[in-house]
């Protein structure tokens, strides 16, 4: 019975490799990044699901593992729901602790620090347009303002 079971997954990988590409991680990125046949597609599957990796990269928006909405999504979404109200505050004062974590988090360059400042305080009413205002409008706004600055537009992925 095992031999049968085990031949049916053996048999049936190909179909389910090529319907399904190994995803993202240091398998699919790295080591078997020019994967074209459903042995490398399966390697690399098992690789990103064995080695930890995968988790790793869809927590920090690397190997691949960027969101829908893009790489500063992944980083910024939580932290936006824990810190609003407090990135509001600082925000309207262009300093403090929660826009200097929010800096970090986006990973804006020292040197373009005081133009991402600069452009929160400047944009203050956009990006935090009512009370009701949620992380996600939030986040939509800060996409926004950061897409039409060319200093800013490069940390957006």
């Amino acid at each position: 019975m095992k031999k049968l079971l085990i031949g049916a997954v053996i048999a049936s990988a190909p179909m389910f490799a090529s319907a399904h590409p190994a995803g993202c991680g240091l398998g699919t990125h790295v080591i078997f990044k020019q994967a074209s046949s459903w042995v490398e597609h399966v390697l690399a599957a098992t690789t990103n699901g064995t080695s930890g990796n995968q988790t790793f990269g869809m927590t920090s928006g690397t190997l691949g593992c960027e969101s829908a909405n893009g790489p500063l999504a992944s980083r910024v979404d939580s932290f936006l729901d824990k810190n609003l109200e407090q990135l509001a505050l600082d925000s309207a004062s262009g300093e403090g602790e929660t826009l200097a974590a929010l800096i970090e988090l986006i990973g804006i360059e020292e040197a373009d620090e005081s133009v991402f400042k600069h452009e929160v305080k400047t944009n203050f009413d956009a990006i935090f347009a009512s009370t009701e205002t949620d992380s996600g409008q939030v986040y939509d706004a800060l996409v926004n303002m950061m897409s039409h600055d060319i200093r800013l537009a490069k940390y957006l992925g």
